[in-house]
């Protein structure tokens, strides 16, 4: 009986092995990364995320970092880690439909760190029109020689008491 259980614990760690997906080419370059990001969390109602992808794009302490409104009007910060993002955003990007659209970007890099200041449309549909949000994402990057690592995105939403500056919108 020992032995069975011993073969079939190899069997399920070589299929879980094989599983591993080669995420690399999403983290080649800063662009591949940005794109990877804005990607992974679109979808359409109901469309499965690739959190497992997701979770690939971040170095072990980065934070997701909301920033936003109390109900006090207080304005607060929420702090989250990769997984803590999918708990509380995940079924709400999956039941509501979610396409995140970078339409500008500033980048700023020196030796192995970047910021991208990424201005964004979000949209429920890919059919839709008019976005029903916008804002920017503060993106921190590290490159460590083989590949970019997602270290901090800090986020804040538009609104009509802060609109977003039209240096940090597409010139039409």
């Amino acid at each position: 009986m020992k032995k069975i259980t011993y073969i079939l614990l190899l069997f399920s760690i070589a299929v879980i092995a094989q599983e591993k997906k080669d995420y690399s080419k999403n983290v080649t370059t800063l662009d591949s990364t940005i794109a990877t990001l804005y990607s992974v969390i679109s979808g359409d109602k109901g469309e499965a995320r690739n959190w497992e992808l997701f979770k690939h794009l971040f170095k072990k302490e980065a934070k997701l970092i909301a920033t936003g409104k109390n109900k006090k009007g207080e304005s607060v910060l929420r702090y989250m880690s990769p997984d803590d993002y999918i708990k509380s955003s995940g079924k709400w990007l999956v039941d509501n439909g979610f396409h995140e659209v970078e339409i500008k970007r500033e980048t700023q890099t020196f030796g192995n760190i970047a910021h991208v200041f990424s201005t964004y449309e979000a949209f429920k549909s890919k059919d839709e029109e008019q976005p029903f949000m916008r804002g920017i994402n503060s993106i921190q990057l590290f490159n460590d020689g083989k590949r970019w690592w997602i270290v901090n995105i800090y986020w804040m939403q538009e609104s009509q008491e802060n609109p977003i500056p039209e240096m940090y919108l597409p010139s039409n």
